[in-house]
């Protein structure tokens, strides 16, 4: 499991962007970056920065993914055939705890692999607590007898800040993961541009 060693917002902050699209981030009130110097003019930052950057929003964005894991998955996006960046798309989400939170299970992907650590989910009627869990294409995802006392979870399935993505049919406390998505349907909050992590990584 990876651990979020500091504060989730701090990474909209630096980024200048509302990574998740939540209504409490900071840049909804502030665009600047942190601290005392946040409000400097920016520089123009170099091909390698621009890079950076694009996966560093990237690994944030799916729960801050160690850069291990993260290097893993673009290693296997390559060995497949096709677009390496949408394969690098398709593998992220078909995490366990990305599909959890694209179901509308959880507020947000932290909350959805605490979920899934606690052992409050089932994959196809057999518990599974490992977040980085690969989902395929005909799965059913369903919350345990106790998720669905959670208020975290009520809460979650019955906001309307987001719908469910198309290549996730949700079914009250079940979802079956219908197919992998290409990078049009992910619902991204702000533009992600994994082309560019391609060529971090490739450099």
């Amino acid at each position: 499991m990876s651990k979020r060693t500091s504060a989730k917002y701090k990474l909209d902050r630096r980024m200048g962007e509302n990574i998740w699209g939540r209504p409490k981030s900071p840049v909804n009130k502030r665009e600047y970056g942190p601290g005392q110097h946040g409000q400097r003019r920016k520089s123009k930052l170099s091909d390698f920065g621009v890079q950076l950057k694009a996966k560093q929003k990237l690994k944030g964005y799916y729960g801050d993914v160690t850069e291990k894991q993260f290097r893993k998955v673009y290693a296997e996006a390559v060995r497949m055939k096709g677009d390496t960046s949408q394969n690098l798309i398709g593998l992220l989400e078909q995490r366990l705890d990305m599909v959890i939170y694209r179901a509308k299970f959880a507020p947000t992907i932290f909350a959805a692999r605490q979920i899934v650590n606690h052992g409050h989910i089932h994959v196809n009627g057999r518990k599974c607590n490992i977040a980085s869990a690969r989902i395929k294409p005909g799965d059913v995802i369903e919350v345990g007898p106790k998720g669905r006392e959670m208020a975290l979870i009520l809460e979650a399935t019955q906001s309307s800040e987001r719908e469910a993505p198309e290549y996730v049919n949700v079914d009250g406390f079940a979802a079956q993961y219908v197919r992998v998505p290409t990078l049009d349907e992910v619902p991204y909050p702000v533009k992600m541009e994994p082309n560019l992590v391609v060529e971090f990584y490739s450099r």
